[in-house]
């Protein structure tokens, strides 16, 4: 389980993206909400759960939420995860040699998703691929965006409601 449960602050973190922009948390969080999904590329579960992430990102671009992933591999790795799983959310990269953000979360598995309120309170923590959790970060989305929430499943498409990080 990540060690930053519900209620506890967000740490503060700055990180480059991959295109070399900066991305501090506490700037964002003066305008919104944000939704970070950790991963690693080999991991299985981030490999199942980033292309569903996607679709949030499709359906609520600029509609009062950032969501960005944060991958703990080099820029390279992640440029081609990013490819292959068709990934266009802004990914964060997490130092490699000491993982500073990962750390500050307390993570130990991936994926591991946060819903971080404006005021920089964790309202969702979620460790691996938790439907509900996902459904969960669905509907705040919506809410934030002042809008109907978007419909994330294709009819019969088997989505596992859980798959451990």
């Amino acid at each position: 389980m990540a060690a930053l449960t519900i209620g506890a602050k967000a740490p503060e973190f700055d990180l480059k993206t991959l295109d070399g922009k900066r991305f501090s948390l506490s700037d964002e969080l003066a305008h919104r909400p944000v939704v970070l999904v950790f991963f690693k590329v080999s991991c299985p579960t981030c490999q199942y759960a980033l292309p569903l992430f996607e679709r949030l990102h499709q359906a609520y671009e600029g509609q009062g939420v950032t969501l960005v992933g944060i991958s703990q591999n080099d820029a390279k790795e992640t440029a081609a995860f990013n490819k292959e799983f068709g990934i266009s959310f802004p990914v964060l990269l997490d130092d490699t040699r000491s993982y500073p953000a990962s750390n500050a979360y307390g993570l130990t598995n991936v994926p591991t998703i946060f819903w971080v309120a404006q005021d920089g309170e964790i309202e969702v923590s979620s460790v691996g691929w938790l439907k509900a959790d996902f459904e969960e970060i669905n509907r705040r989305m919506a809410t934030a965006g002042e809008i109907a929430p978007a419909v994330m499943f294709k009819p019969g498409e088997d989505v596992r409601d859980f798959r451990a990080g």
